[in-house]
């Protein structure tokens, strides 16, 4: 029987981590997966990696110097960097450290999570120096090749795949009207308080013209947790301060998107890349047009995607569909990428919002049903193929010392490495010589800042803000 492949994933927020663990099970079928949380702002809490639902083998904490110090200490196979695109760059540098020649290594891959509509040449030039940038469509494929290409820099490693969390059950629709409307919220988008106050004022009207529907607020995360994006006003608190309150039939909830989107007739968002996963299931989708189609909300990617539509438009019964060639373009026709088991059946008007066990996430995973269209076929090769080579070439990135001496030593000090990718002094090491208690202590003591830094910038950075515009 062949030896399992090691995988480790490095990820720095929850949703990075569910893109990083299922893309490394769309890669590496049958592999041992070890987790790595890079420590920061966004560290993911016990709820926030419960509710993602994949799990690992073993899981640990880091930085990027420790985390470099344990790849060099241990071998794996591949290495799924789920990372902000700094944090990406620091890590191909210090691999590049450690291998500085060709030589036998693991490989690297790097992504996006989601929807790619800021930063594009920038974010596209940090992950440069892997030997695979996934890419989650054609359409991204030839964006990510055309950065790459315009800078005179190696485009061969951009690979097209698709989202890893495209599956579930088809949508089948229970009469011809929406029963359950999901509005899928954003940590950032939109940012001011008086835009989100607004959209949740909508939403509470759409529950009360339709009574008959169920209007479930579907929330990324609680009070004091933190995502990929942060979060200045949380839903929750403007939800408590609503005159009058929510109607009886809308509600806040939280859970896997995926066992949401099992019961969902109709799912309403500004650009989350939830409207992505309703899209391949075939579920009526509508993106809001009610604060403008701009590139600062993200909704300009769905131009052509005949999703766009106001709160005013859904009220009076319009249920967007996806138009088949944007689908296509962007891999969430349906059918497109492997789906997962099928669901549980879908439930009557009126039901509750799944609930979240310790094993959800599994609709999303690929390898228990049949295919109509592996998107992940030819980057499963391309990785088996690096995996199966002796040597490796050392990683080279497209910014080096030369190319960018302004902007990478920055970049690097961030994480604790040398302007060359080695770690400062020290940096690697954890204190020698503590207890036990020692280390929960100073766990302890991280968290503790951790949550002051949410407290910061959901309380306090807000009020300081309104005072600036008396």
């Amino acid at each position: 029987m062949p030896e399992r492949k090691r995988v480790a994933v490095l990820a720095d927020s929850d949703t990075r981590w569910k893109w990083g663990a299922l893309t490394a099970g769309r890669l590496v079928p049958d592999h041992q997966l070890t987790g790595f949380l890079l420590r920061g702002r966004a560290t993911p809490t016990a709820r926030q990696l419960g509710e993602v639902g994949v799990r690992a083998d073993r899981l640990a904490e880091v930085t990027c110097a420790q985390f470099l110090a344990e790849i060099e200490r241990e071998r794996y196979d591949v290495i799924v960097l789920a990372l902000v695109g700094g944090a990406v760059q620091a890590v191909l540098h210090g691999a590049r450290a450690l291998w500085p020649a060709p030589a036998e290594r693991p490989v690297l891959v790097t992504g996006y999570v989601g929807v790619v509509y800021e930063k594009l040449a920038d974010g596209l030039l940090l992950r440069h120096g892997a030997d695979l940038v996934l890419a989650n469509s054609r359409h991204d494929a030839e964006r990510f090749r055309a950065v790459y290409e315009g800078v005179g820099a190696d485009a061969s490693a951009v690979t097209e795949t698709a989202l890893p969390f495209l599956g579930g059950a088809p949508y089948e629709p229970v009469g011809s009207r929406a029963h359950t409307v999901v509005f899928a919220v954003q940590p950032s988008v939109p940012e001011s308080r008086a835009d989100r106050t607004y959209l949740l004022e909508r939403a509470a009207g759409h529950a009360r013209l339709h009574p008959e529907r169920e209007v479930l607020i579907k929330l990324r995360s609680r009070p004091g947790e933190h995502t990929t994006h942060l979060e200045e006003q949380p839903y929750q608190r403007l939800a408590a301060k609503l005159p009058g309150g929510l109607p009886p039939n809308c509600r806040l909830v939280y859970g896997n998107m995926g066992e949401v989107l099992d019961g969902t007739d109709l799912l309403v968002t500004v650009s989350s890349t939830a409207a992505l996963e309703s899209l391949h299931r075939g579920i009526p989708t509508a993106v809001l047009t009610d604060l403008g189609i701009r590139e600062a909300l993200g909704n300009h990617h769905f131009l052509g995607s005949g999703c766009l539509a106001s709160w005013d438009q859904l009220d009076s019964g319009l249920l967007p569909q996806g138009d088949p060639h944007w689908l296509a373009a962007q891999g969430v026709l349906p059918g497109r990428a492997a789906p997962g088991p099928t669901a549980p059946g879908r439930t009557a008007p009126g039901r509750a919002a799944p609930a979240v066990g310790p094993d959800a996430g599994a609709p999303y995973e690929a390898h228990d049903a049949p295919e109509a269209h592996d998107a992940y076929a030819a980057a499963r090769a391309r990785v088996a193929a690096l995996v199966g080579a002796r040597r490796l070439p050392s990683p080279a990135p497209y910014y080096t010392p030369t190319t960018a001496p302004g902007y990478l030593p920055g970049i690097l000090a961030r994480h604790h490495l040398a302007p060359d990718g080695t770690p400062l002094p020290g940096a690697a090491r954890e204190p020698e010589g503590q207890s036990r208690l020692r280390r929960r202590l100073r766990a302890h003591l991280r968290e503790a800042a951790r949550g002051a830094y949410r407290h910061g910038v959901q309380r306090v950075a807000p009020v300081i803000r309104r005072l600036g515009e008396l």
